[in-house]
C-alpha cells in the first residue's frame, strides 16, 4: 500500500471512531449539551476577562487619581472578578457533565464491546491471541475518555479562544489580528501535517504493542509447558524479538515528535517576539494603549501556551485512535456465524439429527466433509471411531454451528439448524469436551454454569452423579474453592468430572461427548461411565472417542475414515466382519484378546 493510501485509509479509520465515539456520546444529549456549553461559557470569559485588565491597566497608567478613577477602577475590577468566577462556575459545569457523560459511555462501550467480541466464530478466537484481545476491548473503552478529555479541555478551549483573542485584536488592530492570524493558521496546519504523517506509524507501533501483549499471554497461559521443556532462554528469543520491533517502531514515532516540538518552538518564538515588536511600533505611534499592550501579551501568551499543548494534544489524539482502531478492526469484521433474518426457535421434541450431503472446509482450504450423510434416530446413541483426522469433531462442531457448512444441510427433528436461533440451538445440546477449560471462579459458580437457575440441591445431585464429591469434599472450602484460571488447580480428571456434572445439570435432550473420559484413571473411568450412562438415558448421544471400550455398549458404532463413513453396526457385529479399521483398533487396545 503506498504512503498516500496509507493516510487515505488512516483519515477513513479515524472518522470511524469518531463516528462510533459521537454516536454514543449522543445516547446522553442533557450531558453531551451541557459540556458544550461549559467549554463555550468558560473558554468566553478567558477572553472577554482580560478586556477589563486593559481598562485598569489604561486608567492606572493615565496617572489620574480622582474618584471618577477610582469608581471606574472598582467596577472594572467588579467585572473581571466576575467573569472569571463565571468562568469557574461554567468549568465546574463542563468537567461535571462531561464526567458523567465518559462514565455512561465507557459502561456502554465496555458492554458492547464484549458482546460484539463475544459473537465472532470459534474460528476468530482460536486465531488470535487472548491478550491482544482482552487489550482491544479495554482500550476501546478508555481511549473514548482520553480522547473526549483532549477534545473538551483542550481542543474546543483553544479553538474559542483563538478565535476571540484573534477577534478581539482585529477590532482593536488589523495588523496585529491579521499576523496573529496567519500565524495561528500556520502554526495548526505544520502540526497536523506532521501529526498526519506520523499516524501509519503510530498504529503501526499500537499494532506492535498488542504482539507484544499476546506474546506475555502466550507464555505466561504456557509457563508449564515452558518450565517442563526447559525453553525459557527460546521464549525470550520470541518475546524479545517482539519488543525490538517495538522498539524500533515506537524509537520513530518518539524522534519525530521530538522534531516536531522543535518546530513549535521556533514558531512559538516568531510570533511572540514579532507581535511585542509590532506593538511596541503601535504603540510609538499612539495607535494602541498600555492597556492594549497588555491585553496582546496576555492573549498572545495564553494562545502559545494553549497551541503549543496542541502539539501534544494532537499527538494523543492520534495515540488514541490508533489504540482505539485496533477494536474498530473487530467491530466492523464481519461475523461468520450469524442468525438469518427471523431466525425460529429450535424446538426439539424427539431428537432425530439428519446429516444431509454435507461438504464443509476450514478456510485453509482442507476438504474435511464431502457429501457426507449421517442420520441419528431419536434417542439413538451412536459412537463415532477413526483415526485422528477423519472428522469426527468436526460433526460436533457443524452440529453446534460453530462453523457453517458450504453444501448440504443439517437437521434437528426436521428443522435446518442454520434456520434457527444459535442461543435455541445451543440450549438443546449438552457437550462435553476433550478438554475441560473452567473459569477462574468458585466450583459452585462452575457446577452451576450448565443451568443458571438451577437450585443448590440440583448442583449437589449433579455433582454427586458426577463423583465431583470425592475431591470437592477435601478442600476447606469445598464448592467456595476457587480453581484458578482455566481450572489449573484442578487435575485434568477433576475439570472433566465438573465438566460432565454441568452436563447433567443442564439436562438437555442432544449429548455430543467428544473424549469425555479421556482425561479419568481407571478408577473414576468406572465411576463416570456409570454416570453417563445416567446421563444418557431418553437423550440423542454423539460419543467420540479413541479408547473403545468406552463405547460398547452404543446403539450404533460409525467407523469414520477421511470425512466418510466406513462402516457401521454395533460393537459385535463390527467385530464378527472381515479386516477393518475397528476391528484392527479393538485388536490393539484390547492386546488381541478379543471378548467373546
Amino acid at each position: 500500500m503506498s504512503h498516500n493510501s496509507k493516510l487515505e485509509n488512516g483519515a477513513i479509520r479515524t472518522g470511524s471512531v469518531l463516528r462510533i465515539y459521537l454516536r454514543y456520546a449522543l445516547k446522553y444529549p442533557w450531558l453531551f449539551v451541557a459540556t458544550l456549553i461549559g467549554v463555550l461559557l468558560s473558554s468566553s470569559a478567558s477572553v472577554i476577562a482580560p478586556l477589563y485588565l486593559r481598562d485598569i491597566i489604561n486608567i492606572l497608567s493615565s496617572g489620574s487619581r480622582s474618584s471618577h478613577a477610582f469608581y471606574a477602577i472598582l467596577v472594572a475590577l467588579g467585572f473581571y472578578a466576575s467573569i472569571n468566577f463565571a468562568g469557574k462556575i461554567f468549568r465546574r459545569i463542563r468537567s461535571m457533565s462531561l464526567a458523567f457523560m465518559e462514565l455512561h459511555v465507557m459502561e456502554k462501550l465496555y458492554n458492547d464491546s464484549f458482546e460484539k467480541l463475544l459473537h465472532h466464530s470459534h474460528e476468530f478466537f482460536i486465531s488470535n491471541f487472548t491478550g491482544a484481545l482482552t487489550r482491544r476491548v479495554t482500550r476501546f473503552s478508555r481511549e473514548f475518555e482520553r480522547l473526549l478529555d483532549n477534545v473538551i479541555y483542550n481542543f474546543l478551549p483553544a479553538l474559542i479562544f483563538a478565535i476571540g483573542a484573534i477577534g478581539v485584536l482585529m477590532f482593536r488592530n488589523v495588523i496585529l489580528g491579521t499576523g496573529l492570524l496567519i500565524w495561528t493558521i500556520v502554526f495548526v496546519y505544520v502540526q497536523y501535517l506532521i501529526q498526519r504523517k506520523l499516524q501509519p506509524m503510530r498504529e503501526a507501533s499500537s499494532e506492535a504493542d498488542s504482539e507484544v501483549t499476546g506474546a506475555l499471554s502466550d507464555a505466561v497461559v504456557n509457563h508449564s509447558t515452558i518450565t517442563s521443556f526447559a525453553t525459557l532462554k527460546y521464549e525470550q528469543k520470541i518475546f524479545s524479538s517482539a519488543i525490538s520491533n517495538w522498539y524500533n517502531i515506537t524509537r520513530r514515532v518518539w524522534t519525530a515528535d521530538q522534531w516536531l516540538e522543535a518546530i513549535q518552538s521556533f514558531l512559538a518564538f516568531v510570533i511572540e517576539i514579532g507581535l511585542l515588536i509590532g506593538s511596541v511600533f503601535l504603540w510609538k505611534k499612539g495607535l494602541i494603549t498600555v492597556g492594549d499592550f497588555v491585553l496582546i501579551e496576555v492573549y498572545v501568551l495564553n494562545l502559545v501556551g494553549r497551541l503549543w499543548s496542541l502539539g501534544r494534544d494532537m499527538r494523543q489524539f492520534n495515540i488514541s485512535i490508533a489504540e482505539a482502531t485496533e477494536m474498530l478492526d473487530i467491530i466492523e469484521m464481519k461475523q461468520e456465524i450469524v442468525d438469518k433474518k427471523n431466525a425460529k426457535e429450535l424446538s426439539v421434541s424427539k431428537g432425530g439429527i439428519t446429516f444431509n450431503n454435507v461438504q464443509f472446509r476450514y478456510d485453509s482450504g482442507h476438504l474435511v466433509l464431502n457429501d457426507f450423510n449421517l442420520h441419528i434416530s431419536p434417542k439413538e446413541k451412536i459412537a463415532l471411531v477413526g483415526l485422528s483426522g477423519a472428522g469426527k469433531s468436526t460433526i460436533t462442531k457443524l452440529l453446534l454451528r460453530l462453523y457453517d457448512i458450504q453444501k448440504g444441510s443439517i437437521n434437528i427433528d426436521g428443522q435446518d439448524i442454520s434456520e434457527v436461533t444459535q442461543k435455541s440451538l445451543r440450549e438443546n445440546i449438552s457437550f462435553v469436551p476433550q478438554e475441560a477449560i473452567l473459569f477462574h471462579r468458585s466450583l459452585m459458580e462452575n457446577i452451576r454454569y450448565g443451568s443458571a437457575n438451577a437450585t443448590d440441591a440440583e448442583v449437589f445431585e449433579a455433582t454427586e452423579k458426577a463423583h465431583c464429591m470425592e475431591f470437592i469434599s477435601q478442600y476447606p472450602e469445598g464448592f467456595k474453592t476457587m480453581v484458578g484460571e482455566r481450572g489449573i488447580k484442578l487435575s485434568g480428571g477433576e475439570r472433566q468430572r465438573i465438566s460432565i456434572a454441568r452436563a447433567i445439570l443442564k439436562n438437555a435432550p442432544i449429548l455430543v461427548l467428544d473424549e469425555a473420559t479421556s482425561s479419568l484413571d481407571s478408577e473414576s473411568e468406572a465411576l463416570i461411565q456409570s454416570a453417563l450412562e445416567t446421563l444418557m438415558q431418553n437423550k440423542t448421544v454423539i460419543a467420540i472417542a479413541h479408547r473403545l471400550s468406552t463405547v460398547m455398549k452404543m446403539d450404533r458404532i460409525i467407523v469414520m475414515e477421511n470425512g466418510n463413513t466406513k462402516l457401521s453396526g454395533t460393537h459385535k457385529e463390527l467385530l464378527s466382519h472381515k479386516e477393518n479399521l475397528y476391528k484392527k483398533l479393538w485388536e490393539i487396545q484390547a492386546g488381541g484378546f478379543l471378548s467373546k
